[in-house]
């Protein structure tokens, strides 16, 4: 969480419109997100303003964030989850009440590590 908070502070001395910025994987990503949601701002933006689609990204070297309208709340989450695992990133699920976070495993899967989902740590007992 603290890495979240770090990054959303927005400090990296550039725009946050440009994908040329970002890692290959967080690229590849966010090329095949505009297929069906495209950018508000930046070179690849849309010029349709109407679209319910449209999206605006802030992208930094190392984050991607996408904030969606919320007609589109529910299928953009399901894109965005497909895709971040098609391209082995990390999805951080920021609408969830539980702040859902899920990484690539070293099985070469995908993992919740954080929120719903991730494994429960064992309580100890009495002694220990």
């Amino acid at each position: 969480m603290g890495w979240y908070r770090e990054q959303s502070q927005w400090g990296e001395g550039h725009t946050y419109n440009d994908p040329a910025i970002s890692t290959a994987e967080l690229r590849a990503w966010f090329f095949d997100m505009i297929r069906e949601y495209p950018p508000m701002n930046g070179p690849h933006a849309s010029d349709d303003v109407d679209d319910p689609k449209q999206t605006d990204y802030s992208i930094g070297k190392s984050v991607i964030y996408a904030c969606f309208a919320w007609s589109e709340a529910v299928a953009a989450s399901k894109t965005t989850f497909a895709l971040a695992e098609k391209h082995g990133v990390g999805f951080f699920d920021v609408s969830t009440n539980d702040g859902s976070v899920w990484m690539p495993n070293e099985s070469g899967g995908y993992s919740c590590v954080h929120g719903q989902g991730a494994p429960k740590k064992k309580k100890l007992k009495w002694p220990w």
